[in-house]
């Protein structure tokens, strides 16, 4: 557990046993290794908008539909504020918006559409449009479905008047249904990874652009004000490719999207044979698209990274764990400035990509676990969201300073440790590493200043250290899912006076801590 004492109480009233009894290991001197964060609450700063959680991703569009799926984006939204969702499948079958009758004639039914979007927007979230897959009904292979266990066709359609005839009607339907005011602060982005397995069009490159063109063109005959972009590649791929296509074929676009995952790897990705850590690889990537739009003939085009997260796999100690903490952390640090909207994937486990979920701590990609657990996933969102939107001078890579528009100093500090174990079966154990001792110095903070403290570390906010006390049971009983519940709960902070502006504070392998200062 961390403990924050200030610095002069430390030194006039508490010896050092006084400080083994709070669990601090050091006396009014702090290790030679402690990290110092120096901090102006008056400094000018940057601007630091929200980046991370402006949108999220979720499983299929039909799962829209379910109750526990909605439970759960009203706790991220309670928790984040975020304003967009992002999912697969609208045109999918089991949306039902495609029919082809014995004659061969095609009609709309949109009775499922609505209900998905109408559920978002009585939340106060919208939709980013992910226009996918092919409605069975239009492709050029009903056969050719991906392997997710809900079976997406991956196809082409066999012609291109029907795919825009769908775009088109689909388009009006949601103008003449929800306004255009409301419509055009969506977005619309073409397709889902076409560089993987989710497009059998080939060349895979070029049948995309061919699919973006058209799709581009109807949405804006239909509105110019609609937005849409892509290419929503898998691994930061065709950036350069993409705007040189749409600029040279005059073809609208209104930002770029692509992804990436902690464990793609450098030759993926870069086409180097580095080995990246999972804490840098994502801003890796998202630094290398920046860089690419800065050099196209769009050097302004909005960069939206769709999806991210540390892990593209179902790793039980990476996405379900503490972990989580310090790499949100600081891929925040790391991304801030180069990306206007970055989608973790996922908001919830309410997910069946690879089937129905057997085992609330998987290592699914929510931050919510099936039965409305909260992950310590969860709660590093609902700490980080807790940062002002300016951000301060610090030199430390473990730390974030910021302050709100009516002049609290926000901090998170963390330390990062790998996870411990790396593979899609759970290793218990504590996280590797030592304890972090941060020594921070805020100037220019009132007399009567207090701090309220955060944190989430392996027995704090971590409903899996519950889990694994009851033996890790694939279906855990009502009581056991109301103990779980529990758990995972944020703590309410700690609260306590600063002298001075100065803070002791220790924090272990894999904790986060995020501190105001009013």
């Amino acid at each position: 557990m961390p403990h924050l004492i200030p610095l002069r109480r430390t030194a006039s009233k508490l010896g050092f046993a006084a400080l083994l009894a709070f669990g601090v290991a050091y006396a009014a001197t702090p290790p030679a290794d402690t990290v110092a964060i120096k901090v102006d609450a008056t400094a000018k700063g940057t601007a630091f908008p929200h980046f991370w959680e402006q949108m999220f991703g979720s499983g299929r569009a039909s799962l829209a539909l379910r109750d526990d799926y909605r439970k759960d984006i009203e706790a991220v939204h309670q928790a984040t504020g975020f304003g967009y969702v992002r999912f697969h499948g609208i045109f999918d079958r089991d949306v039902g918006l495609v029919r082809r009758d014995k004659d061969g004639r095609i009609s709309y039914n949109f009775s499922y559409v609505d209900q998905i979007y109408d559920g978002l927007l009585e939340r106060g979230i919208k939709p980013f449009v992910e226009l996918g897959f092919m409605p069975p009904e239009l492709s050029s292979d009903p056969s050719q479905q991906h392997d997710f266990w809900y079976h997406p066709n991956v196809m082409p359609p066999k012609d291109y008047a029907e795919w825009d005839a769908m775009i088109r009607a689909f388009a009006e339907h949601l103008v003449a249904r929800y306004g255009i005011d409301e419509v055009a602060s969506w977005y619309f982005e073409v397709w889902n990874e076409p560089n993987l397995t989710f497009w059998g069009g080939r060349p895979e490159q070029s049948t995309y652009f061919t699919l973006y063109d058209h799709t581009a063109r109807t949405l804006k005959a239909v509105n110019p004000r609609l937005r849409v972009g892509g290419p929503a590649t898998a691994q930061a791929a065709w950036v350069p490719d993409f705007l040189k296509h749409v600029h040279d074929a005059k073809v609208p676009a209104d930002f770029v999207s692509t992804h990436v995952y902690g464990d793609d790897t450098a030759q993926n990705v870069f086409k180097t044979e580095e080995n990246i850590p999972r804490a840098d690889m994502v801003c890796r990537a998202v630094d290398k698209a920046h860089r690419e739009i800065a050099a196209s003939p769009y050097p302004k085009m909005p960069l939206i990274y769709s999806e991210y997260n540390a892990s593209y796999a179902n790793l039980p100690n990476v996405t379900d764990t503490i972990y989580m903490g310090p790499w949100m952390a600081n891929t925040i640090r790391e991304c801030a400035g180069k990306v206007e909207i970055m989608s973790y994937w996922a908001f919830s486990d309410v997910f069946e990509e690879q089937g129905v979920v057997r085992n609330p701590f998987y290592g699914g990609f929510g931050l919510i676990a099936a039965d409305r657990i909260e992950k310590p996933a969860f709660n590093a969102f609902a700490m980080l969201h807790r940062l002002g939107d300016t951000r301060l001078p610090g030199s430390s890579d473990s730390a974030l300073v910021t302050r709100r528009d009516d002049g609290t100093v926000v901090l998170a500090l963390w330390n990062y440790a790998p996870p411990v174990g790396d593979t899609d079966t759970y290793t218990k154990g504590a996280p590797q590493g030592s304890i972090k001792h941060f020594d921070v110095d805020v100037s220019h903070l009132g007399a009567n200043a207090k701090a309220a403290v955060w944190h989430v570390d392996e027995s704090h906010g971590n409903a899996v250290a519950a889990f694994d006390a009851m033996g890790r049971p694939d279906f855990p009983s009502r009581e056991q899912i109301a103990q779980l519940r529990a758990a995972g709960k944020l703590a309410a902070p700690e609260s306590m006076a600063v002298q001075n502006g100065r803070l002791l504070i220790d924090i272990p392998p894999q904790g986060l801590v995020v501190i105001e200062l009013r």
